[in-house]
């Protein structure tokens, strides 16, 4: 059977991940959250304070890159990738408010960009790969076979992410999260080294007043005729 490499970029907070996992899961595909690999550097670098409130010992982060190992291990019971830094499992580490504060000044940094595209180069080699982030289809993966582009209004961003938060930090305000939305659209599309951008032959997608499933529903017309062709 025909495989093919699935690159999803976009905003943050637009639901590639789940849409990526949902994608991987109805073709039997590997799933990569480029994203968590980003975010397990940034923790690390929190963990070893390389980062300390504005400062950021850069120079330190590009010395310490080959000792940050990451990597997935699927959880069967589950269905779902668990993401491990150094060995040690970090799922829910790396999505706090926290990481995302410095998520996007470490993944700025040509060094840890050019270390992490390497690996996930690696992982697509086979094909039969959905891979989300903000340059795969760009950078990592420029000849994948369907490139998408997910975008939804900051808002609606704000608030999904707000819901996501909110069972382990209750003191989180909306304007928080959608401060550090909009803080991150900026890093992420105006830094010199791989910026966010779509790529000419990606298809853009608006979710923002659609479901979870309403979305899967369309995307898979996407990917169903792309295999078919």
């Amino acid at each position: 059977m025909k495989k093919i490499i699935i690159a999803i970029d976009g905003l943050s907070s637009t639901g590639k991940s789940t849409l990526a996992k949902q994608i991987a899961k109805q073709l039997n595909y590997i799933y990569v959250d480029s994203g968590a690999m980003y975010r397990a550097v940034a923790l690390y670098a929190l963990q070893k304070k390389l980062i300390i409130g504005e400062e950021f010992n850069k120079l330190k982060m590009i010395e310490a890159l080959p000792s940050v190992k990451v990597s997935f291990v699927y959880n069967k019971k589950l269905n779902i990738s668990d993401v491990y830094l150094n060995d040690l499992k970090v799922n829910k580490a790396i999505r706090s408010m926290e990481v995302s504060n410095v998520v996007s000044v470490v993944a700025a940094i040509p060094q840890v960009r050019q270390q992490l595209v390497k690996l996930q180069q690696q992982m697509g080699i086979q094909k039969g790969v959905v891979m989300d982030g903000r340059d795969i289809g760009s950078v990592v993966f420029p000849n994948a076979d369907l490139k998408l582009y997910m975008t939804a209004n900051a808002g609606t961003r704000a608030k999904r992410r707000y819901d996501e938060l909110l069972t382990s930090n209750s003191n989180l305000s909306l304007q928080e999260v959608l401060d550090n939305i909009n803080l991150r659209d900026h890093l992420d599309s105006t830094r010199k080294d791989s910026p966010l951008l779509k790529s000419n032959d990606a298809i853009e997608f608006d979710n923002s007043q659609l479901s979870k499933e309403q979305q899967l529903e369309q995307i898979m017309e996407l990917v169903n005729s792309c295999l078919d062709s």
